[in-house]
C-alpha cells in the first residue's frame, strides 16, 4: 500500500513539474508576443510622427502649403534642441511635464503679438490708418508740472519682474526645474520660431503653420517620453535571466512538494 502511495506521489510530483513548466512556457510566449506587438506599435508611431512632421512634403516634393514647408524647415532646426534638453530631465516625470507645458505656452505667447498685428491689419484699411494719424497730429496736449499726474505705463518706478516667474506666468504649479530648463531652451529657439512665422503673409499659411507647429511639438514630446522610458529601463543580462528563472522554478517545486507530502502523510 505504501509503495502504491509512493508511486502515486512520484507521478503527482511529475505532473506538477510539467504543469509548472507549461505555465512558465506560456508566460514566456505571451511576454514575447506582447513585446513584438509593442515594437510594431512603436514602429507605427514613429512612422506617423515622421509623416506628421513632414506633413506630406520633403525638399524634393514640397507640400502644397507654403506654411507647412516653412514649418518643416523650422522643425529640423528646433526639434534636436528640444530633445537634448528634455532628455536631461530624468529625476522625475514632473520635470518633463513642466518643461513640455512651458515650451508650448512660450510658443503661443511668442507668436501672439504677430497674430495680433495680422488681425489688426484686417480690421482697418490704410486710408483709415492715415486719417487717424492726421487727426492725432492736430491734438494738442498740455502737461502739468505736478509729478503726481504722471501715469507710469512703462513700469520705470516698479520693481523688475523676476525673469523665471514672468516666463512661467500661468503655470505656477508646474515643476520649477522643468520651467527653468524650458526657459533656457526657449531662448535658443524663440527667434527662429518668430522669424519663420513672420515671413508668412497668407492667412491660410499662417493658420496651418501655427496649428501644425503646436501639434507637432506635442507629438515630438510624446516621442521623446517613449524613447526615454525605454532607455531608463533596468538593464539585464542573459545570465541573470537564466539564474532568475531557475530560482523561480526551484521555489515553485519546493512549494508543490510540501503540499503533496502534507496531503498524503507518507511514512517511508
Amino acid at each position: 500500500m505504501k509503495r502504491t502511495q509512493l508511486a502515486e506521489e512520484i507521478k503527482l510530483r511529475g505532473y506538477i513539474r510539467e504543469a509548472i513548466r507549461a505555465v512558465k512556457a506560456q508566460r514566456a510566449t505571451k511576454k514575447k508576443t506582447e513585446w513584438l506587438e509593442e515594437q510594431k506599435l512603436r514602429s507605427l508611431v514613429r512612422s506617423l510622427l515622421t509623416e506628421a512632421a513632414a506633413s506630406g512634403g520633403t525638399p524634393e516634393t514640397p507640400h502644397r502649403s507654403t506654411g507647412i514647408n516653412v514649418l518643416e524647415d523650422l522643425l529640423k532646426k528646433i526639434v534636436p534642441i528640444l530633445e537634448d534638453e528634455y532628455k536631461i530631465l530624468t529625476t522625475n516625470p514632473d520635470q518633463r511635464k513642466s518643461y513640455r507645458a512651458h515650451i508650448v505656452n512660450a510658443v503661443q505667447n511668442a507668436l501672439a503679438p504677430e497674430i495680433a498685428i495680422a488681425d489688426a491689419g484686417k480690421e482697418g484699411s490704410d486710408a483709415e490708418a492715415e486719417e487717424i494719424a492726421l487727426q492725432e497730429q492736430d491734438i494738442e496736449v498740455e502737461i502739468g508740472d505736478d509729478e503726481e499726474q504722471f501715469i507710469d505705463v512703462r513700469g520705470e518706478n516698479q520693481p523688475a519682474a523676476d525673469p523665471e516667474e514672468e516666463f512661467g506666468a500661468g503655470l505656477e504649479n508646474e515643476d520649477v526645474t522643468g520651467r527653468n530648463f524650458a526657459m533656457k531652451t526657449f531662448e535658443k529657439v524663440e527667434k527662429v520660431i518668430v522669424d519663420a512665422y513672420a515671413v508668412l503673409s497668407d492667412d491660410e499659411d499662417r493658420e496651418m503653420f501655427y496649428d501644425y507647429l503646436l501639434t507637432n511639438l506635442k507629438l515630438y514630446f510624446d516621442k521623446f517620453e517613449e524613447e526615454l522610458a525605454a532607455e531608463l529601463e533596468e538593464p539585464t543580462t542573459p545570465e541573470y535571466e537564466e539564474e532568475s528563472e531557475a530560482a523561480s522554478e526551484y521555489d515553485a517545486e519546493e512549494v508543490g512538494g510540501e503540499e503533496v507530502g502534507g496531503d498524503l502523510d507518507l511514512e517511508l
